[in-house]
């Protein structure tokens, strides 16, 4: 079981979560993966909400990585597969032979990661009891839609990842997630 590992350096300003959604479509559909099927709005979501995070939150720049788990077993068919970022390793440009996007349609569990600079914990806040409230929702929602997720300290500052599985539900944000239990 191989690992393909694609990241995207992200500066420092808030202009950047749009650029790093656009590069998350473009490697999902390099993968084989529909862009705008549910799942892959579900992960466009997620890495939204820990980009903007890192950029916001800390001031810093960031490093946007995903790790897609690829069956590279002579019986395999090159989908996806149970696996994670390994330690090592540098980045690739998740195409196959000839730059051609992979014949990979299934995704799962794929790992987000984002490191950035500053050594603070990620704090998980409340929006508070205003439904209309614009912000302190982003770690609520990657923790209702992720498999897992968590921090741990990477280097001179931190990185938190996330896993979702191929099972993840699809979300529509305005209509899948109860905010009034999120504003409690």
């Amino acid at each position: 079981m191989q690992v393909l590992q694609v990241q995207l350096a992200v500066r420092a300003d808030p202009a950047e979560v749009g650029r790093a959604r656009r590069w998350v479509r473009s490697r999902l559909l390099n993968h084989g993966v529909d862009p705008d099927a549910p799942i892959a709005e579900t992960v466009v979501l997620v890495v939204s909400e820990l980009v903007t995070n890192a950029v916001v939150h800390t001031g810093c720049p960031a490093v946007l990585r995903l790790c897609f788990p690829v069956d590279d077993s002579p019986t395999g068919s090159g989908t996806s597969a149970a696996g994670g970022c390994p330690t090592a390793g540098g980045p690739v440009d998740g195409t196959g032979c000839g730059g051609a996007p992979r014949e990979t349609a299934a995704i799962g569990p794929l790992r987000v990661e984002v490191a950035d600079a500053s050594q603070a914990a990620p704090a998980p806040r409340h929006a508070g009891a205003d439904a209309d409230a614009t912000n302190g929702r982003g770690l609520e929602l990657v923790e209702l839609l992720c498999d897992r997720w968590g921090w741990y300290p990477d280097g001179s500052g931190k990185r938190v990842w996330c896993e979702i599985g191929a099972g993840a539900p699809p979300v529509d944000p305005l209509t899948a997630v109860d905010w009034a239990a999120l504003a409690q």
